[in-house]
């Protein structure tokens, strides 16, 4: 599939999962674009991308039609699109792509909230089946500190509705996001807001600081005290610990993750906090990824 014949404005991000899929650029940067430790869209201006642009771009694709089963909507939060257009691009998608089983895209609490219950169903009908969220904590002093734009309870609330419209969600967590001043309510409050979700996937992420540090606590009105590796374990540990998921397929294998954990919570949970305790007890020396397979 010759994706070069789309035109892609940089950066552009994907889920992992969607590596299979056609990325289609419905807008450009993240609207929110605020959050204190996110610097993914710092060198974009929100906009959306024209309609009959779009179209273009999916009648590009057309003579592949029979290979296309997902696609992905990109940039940062396609999910803010208006009802309507978000139809009238599932529809195009729809009629030119036979086998398509999926779209997907990411979202933010708040594009879940400014559609109605019957919208929300109508879209998941129409083709979307999951979206990637990054909640990133739970806790509501942290989701203040961020500048997140969300809190506890708007999270839960407009994810609920999600799922019960039939949409499939990915939520992500930041380990060690509030340092140590912060973690062990981090990991309560998160695991706490997870749980009221029940999500199909979940996965953690390593806080990174991709212009420094300082650059990083400049952003934030708080203080900032970094972890360790084995603190940052140990605060996945206090998460995990208090998890109660009904069949979550989980993954911390991200490149930012210094350990790798993989499994269906609940039911492997007592597996995934015995590999943790064997990393943190020195029992399991190898476990670890080195800092330089982390950067690449």
């Amino acid at each position: 599939m010759q994706s070069f014949q789309l035109q892609y404005s940089q950066p552009l991000f994907r889920p992992p999962s969607e590596a299979g899929s056609v990325i289609l650029q419905v807008t450009d940067g993240c609207s929110w674009n605020k959050c204190g430790f996110c610097e993914m869209y710092s060198s974009k201006k929100f906009k959306i991308k024209n309609i009959d642009v779009i179209n273009s771009e999916i009648d590009l694709l057309a003579p592949y039609a029979e290979q296309v089963r997902k696609v992905f909507l990109a940039d940062g939060n396609a999910m803010v699109l208006s009802y309507s257009k978000l139809m009238r691009i599932l529809d195009k998608l729809n009629y030119t792509f036979p086998k398509l089983n999926r779209v997907s895209a990411y979202a933010l609490p708040s594009d879940i909230k400014s559609k109605t219950d019957k919208e929300l169903e109508t879209l998941s009908n129409a083709g979307l089946k999951l979206l990637y969220t990054g909640i990133e904590t739970g806790d509501d002093d942290l989701l203040r500190i961020i500048n997140k734009g969300e809190t506890m309870q708007s999270s839960i609330d407009s994810l609920v509705r999600a799922r019960k419209a039939g949409i499939k969600l990915s939520v992500m967590i930041l380990n060690g996001l509030g340092g140590r001043r912060f973690s062990n309510q981090h990991a309560i409050n998160s695991a706490f807001v997870v749980n009221k979700i029940q999500p199909e996937y979940l996965s953690t992420l390593v806080l990174s600081f991709p212009f420094g540090i300082e650059h990083f606590k400049k952003r934030l009105n708080s203080e900032f005290i970094q972890m360790s590796t084995l603190e940052l374990i140990e605060e996945m540990g206090n998460f995990i610990s208090r998890l109660e998921l009904d069949s979550t397929i989980f993954r911390s294998d991200h490149a930012s993750n210094y350990l790798v954990l993989k499994g269906v919570l609940n039911r492997d949970k007592q597996k995934l906090l015995t590999r943790i305790s064997n990393v943190l007890n020195n029992k399991e020396s190898n476990g670890l990824r080195p800092e330089w397979l982390r950067r690449l």
